[in-house]
């Protein structure tokens, strides 16, 4: 079982660098996937009121044999929930469907650029969170630059974590160091971009690149491997997600090799520039919001 290195977030928390991820995992597939993983060596579960997979996440890890200690739970509110009662009971919810006291990281889903005054208000209360011990680390998710500033403004608290789209066809170079300039950790989400792009007029993936796939083939290592190191070597936390329990077991497995200087560079070099996710400027209430269950 491999030894997942750590990172310590700027309130001096530590995490496993490497986490595993249940975005679109049908809650009915959750509670094996999380099992999967846990067996595998993972120690980072990320998961989501807005996955609607929160239960199951928890119930693998209660079952897992795993102490609870042991496990970083992070989860994130959803727009629906924000202003600050809004998200105090938005924990409430996702600490009851876990099964947990204290969450691990928690975080906000999205900024909500059209009701940004809703967005500090649930920031303020994730900052409540934390001074009462209810969760140990509070960040944010898929804010850009200008999202980060206006926060910053008004935070008594710096986010210990952005989670972004980060994967070698979406560097988001401006917002990683605009993150590191102020102690915020990059977490990618897509790590191994798992969205698709037409690079050169042709529709193609990460995994089928062939600069990537050469570096593979000299480590005889994966594309997704390859791909997960260089976030490792950079610095980054990394989400993969998966329901096989090969490819679960194969994306930890990362830590037996390291990229040379001008193999990074030659990944870095693969940046499109393009999103493959929403665009976080667009995120509305009327075209995003759900309701999020009490249970």
């Amino acid at each position: 079982m491999p030894t997942i290195p750590h990172l310590t977030l700027n309130n001096g928390v530590e995490m496993p660098a490497i986490g595993f991820g249940v975005y679109q995992t049908p809650p009915d597939e959750t509670r094996s996937a999380v099992d999967a993983a846990l067996s595998a060596g993972y120690r980072h579960i990320d998961t989501a009121a807005a996955y609607g997979n929160e239960k199951q996440v928890g119930e693998a890890i209660a079952t897992s044999g795993v102490d609870r200690s042991e496990v970083f739970v992070e989860t994130k509110i959803w727009i629906s929930d924000y202003g600050y009662d809004q998200t105090l009971h938005g924990f409430e919810k996702s600490a009851a469907k876990l099964g947990v006291d204290q969450i691990d990281l928690l975080i906000l889903h999205q900024p909500l650029p059209s009701e940004f005054d809703r967005t500090l208000g649930a920031y303020r209360a994730l900052e409540t969170l934390l001074n009462d011990g209810r969760v140990r680390a509070i960040g944010v998710s898929n804010f850009m630059v200008d999202h980060l500033t206006a926060l910053l403004d008004t935070a008594t608290v710096v986010p210990a974590v952005n989670q972004i789209e980060v994967h070698p066809y979406f560097a988001q170079r401006e917002v990683q160091a605009f993150g590191a300039q102020h102690g915020i950790l990059s977490q990618a989400w897509s790590p191994i971009g798992g969205v698709t792009f037409y690079r050169d007029g042709e529709h193609t993936s990460t995994l089928q690149d062939p600069v990537i796939g050469e570096i593979a083939e000299a480590y005889g290592k994966s594309p997704a491997q390859v791909m997960l190191r260089w976030h490792v070597q950079q610095g980054r936390s990394a989400i993969p997600k998966s329901t096989k329990p090969a490819r679960i077991a194969e994306n930890i497995d990362v830590f037996d090799f390291a990229l040379t200087g001008e193999q990074l560079a030659a990944i870095d070099d693969l940046d499109t520039g393009r999103r493959g996710g929403p665009e976080p400027a667009d995120i509305t209430l009327a075209a995003f919001g759900k309701p999020i269950p009490e249970a």
